[in-house]
């Protein structure tokens, strides 16, 4: 593989003579090389990065600390950047030493590189953009990974918000084909007494929308960014308000609603944000989970088991038993909520793992947040079209279930007493 030799503060590094990124991206290539997704396979964190590097740009030329046709030709490569061009040029894994240090220094190169190209420059060669000197002017990694994290956490979320109102109406269109039907309903699984079908479809629907605008409460929190802070939350090293000019730039170029965090010193030491938004997805799931273990349960035989709803045949269930058909997709569901439970867990972890100005643990958060977000919101369209919308009711099992209903004892105890029944 052919070569080209660049140099940062540590000495003279081989990076591929092709590539857009620089020496500390390649460096860290070799550091963190430990599988996993990559800045590429996270595309939303990528865009939200690269918008807040078009947005400082923006700002930077404002006040005169970039020239204004380098601040352009910055602007320009971000925007590119942000709309999904040269994904292959951010190889690092999302999960790294530094606080994130590595992520903002593979932005900053692939952007100096880009830009110093359309100056005329060379790719590798240093002549008009430095990727600190103006790619990173009046920023840091403190402030600007955790600004990039939040939009992409809210671009993330809301697609899954997407996939959970999909799911919502599917499950009424479930609940209106059950009308007028009654089965037997159930506690610690021993015989009760009737209930409409589409009751408890109805119910879980419900209960999505209460916690799916949990959701979309702690994702609107996001929506305060510490973009200005730079280092530990001075504000060193950038002009007096930049932050807030840079911030209603990054409003303009993404489309959301972000203002400056209050208080900068708070927006870099704490991550209880991006918690709280992991906290309401699981409240969320354990709703789709009941869910899906319910349709299993009452799916169950179909001639030894409750048998009272048909699912969906999808693929035959046995490799030895002709005939057998599983529940796979509430079973899938059910395994997503083990795979968000881990997340939630490493959030939980990272979250607290804040100390002093800073919390450097912010990449955890990102490797577990945002791909827990996709598979869910996936995981909810999937779970509405191969499985809720082809549900149907065995009427024949739910009039023999009904049989064992004690609606008839419970009302003959309200007249005559419980003991005249024992």
């Amino acid at each position: 593989m052919e070569t080209r030799i660049e140099r940062d503060a540590l000495g003279p590094v081989d990076v591929p003579a092709d590539a857009l990124w620089g020496a500390q991206t390649e460096r860290a290539r070799s550091s963190f090389d430990i599988g996993g997704r990559t800045l590429a396979e996270l595309p939303e964190l990528v865009t939200a990065y690269a918008q807040v590097k078009a947005a400082a740009a923006r700002a930077n030329a404002r006040f005169g600390t970039v020239a204004p046709d380098v601040a352009a030709a910055i602007e320009a490569a971000s925007l590119a950047v942000a709309a999904g061009e040269h994904a292959d040029a951010f190889p690092l894994p999302v999960l790294q030493g530094g606080g994130g240090t590595s992520t903002n220094m593979n932005l900053n190169e692939v952007v100096a590189n880009l830009a110093e190209e359309r100056l005329g420059g060379r790719r590798g060669v240093v002549e008009r953009v430095h990727p600190l000197d103006h790619v990173n002017r009046s920023q840091s990694t403190n402030d600007t990974y955790p600004t990039a994290l939040a939009l992409a956490t809210i671009v993330v979320g809301r697609e899954c918000l997407s996939g959970l109102a999909y799911l919502e109406e599917s499950l009424r269109a479930a609940t209106s084909l059950a009308d007028g039907l009654h089965r037997l309903g159930r506690t610690c699984l021993q015989d009760a007494v009737p209930l409409a079908a589409a009751a408890g479809l109805d119910a879980t629907a419900n209960a999505l929308v209460r916690t799916a605008a949990e959701l979309a409460r702690a994702l609107d929190g996001l929506l305060t960014v510490p973009l200005g802070a730079t280092a530990i939350g001075t504000g060193i090293g950038a002009p007096p308000g930049f932050g807030e000019a840079a911030v209603a730039e990054l409003a303009r170029v993404s489309g959301l609603a972000v203002t400056v965090t209050a208080d900068r010193y708070d927006g870099l030491r704490h991550a209880d944000g991006l918690l709280a938004v992991a906290d309401a997805l699981g409240r969320v799931w354990l709703v789709v989970s009941q869910l899906a273990r319910d349709l299993r349960l009452l799916s169950s035989g179909p001639s030894g088991g409750i048998g009272e709803l048909l699912l969906p045949a999808l693929q035959p269930g046995s490799s030895i038993m002709p005939g057998k058909v599983n529940p796979v997709i509430p079973e899938l569901v059910l395994q997503v909520g083990y795979e968000l439970r881990g997340m939630a867990v490493a959030v939980e972890a990272a979250a607290g793992a804040g100390e002093l100005e800073l919390n450097v643990m912010e990449p955890a958060i990102a490797a577990s947040l945002l791909p827990g977000l996709e598979r869910a919101g996936r995981t909810a369209r999937l779970f509405a079209d191969r499985c809720i919308a082809g549900l149907r009711w065995n009427e024949e099992r739910v009039a023999a279930n009904l049989r064992g209903s004690l609606a008839e004892a419970v009302e003959r105890a309200t007249v005559e007493g419980h003991d005249a029944h024992g």
